[in-house]
């Protein structure tokens, strides 16, 4: 009986490259490109943000006046700022100005989305041109036009009222009319781009679920407080943390409108600082009051995060 022969064993095949053999045979352009990219950034946040806040801190310690060599005081800036009746005022006025705007804010910027999205909408490509505007004034702009608006004496609203034998209101004597005033300029100026966000969003929305929902007799405001705006809900976050630190940072608008009046009664936390730095070349002092804004707005920025986490979890 014959043997059989012996087959030959396929051969083994090749091993993979490591990734080291891998990185030898990328071009060296394939690696600088990210470098190049990154370390621009690097140097622009180190230039623009990081530089400028290491010398605020240590001018917080200082006396500094702008003029000559500062000289280092310790914690004296502190004690002197949380004892400041000015501070805390400007600090409350940022506060409810912030409260009412960012609401305002982001209604009006998702009724406007709403509309634009909207196929019974006619002329929404001109629509959107026309609320877009807005955002391309400059706030300095936009507050010199407010506030001819809403001048007491030369205003256009007044002199409407007058028209149609209405009291003349203090728009600008008035501190309550007056923070009214700025929070419906910012709304103007401010919802051109969170209107571009709400409309991406809705778009993302699939249509799907509210056929579906209107199939089984959902009315529009059930479809869109049980559909629409759960769905919204990272846009929604990210607007309101937008919102809010914009709102607690707001100065040239405001410079521009009423610059903090009347008097200093709707004087922003920024406007103070300010004020304090350039007009009173108290800069050391100026700085302590920018490291404490610096703190509220980074623990503002972190309970909105962990209240966004937690419902993610929940």
């Amino acid at each position: 009986m014959a043997q059989e022969t012996p087959v030959a064993a396929a051969p083994a095949p090749a091993p993979a490259p490591t990734t080291q053999r891998r990185r030898r045979l990328r071009r060296p352009g394939q690696t600088a490109a990210p470098v190049l990219f990154i370390s621009v950034a690097v140097v622009l946040f180190v230039v623009f943000f990081l530089g400028p806040g290491l010398l605020g801190l240590y001018y917080s310690f200082t006396d500094y006046t702008g003029v000559g060599d500062p000289t280092f005081t310790g914690l004296t800036n502190y004690e002197k700022l949380f004892g400041d009746e000015q501070f805390y005022s400007s600090i409350g006025r940022t506060v409810l100005y912030t409260v009412f705007a960012v609401p305002a804010h982001y209604v009006v910027a998702l009724g406007i989305s709403l509309l634009l999205v909207s196929a019974a909408t006619r002329f929404r490509t001109a629509a959107r041109v026309l609320f877009f505007l807005p955002w391309l004034i400059s706030p300095i702009v936009t507050g010199v036009i407010w506030r001819w608006i809403f001048g007491e004496n030369f205003g256009l609203v007044n002199y409407v009222i007058t028209v149609l034998n209405l009291p003349r209101q203090q728009w600008e004597t008035n501190g309550d009319l007056a923070l009214a005033v700025v929070i419906l300029a910012s709304t103007w100026s401010g919802t051109a781009f969170t209107m571009l966000l709400f409309i991406a969003a809705l778009r993302n929305i699939p249509k799907s679920y509210l056929e579906a929902a209107q199939i089984d007799g959902a009315s529009a405001a059930q479809r869109f407080f049980r559909i629409t705006l759960p769905l919204l809900r990272p846009t929604s976050f990210m607007v309101i943390l937008l919102g809010t630190l914009g709102a607690m940072k707001e100065f040239a608008m405001v410079q521009a409108l009423n610059g903090g009046g009347p008097g200093t009664e709707n004087m922003l936390i920024v406007q103070y600082i300010y004020q304090t730095g350039f007009e009173r070349a108290q800069i050391g002092y100026a700085s302590a009051v920018s490291m404490v804004l610096m703190v509220i707005l980074i623990v503002i920025a972190v309970v909105q995060m962990r209240f966004d986490r937690r419902e993610d979890l929940s």
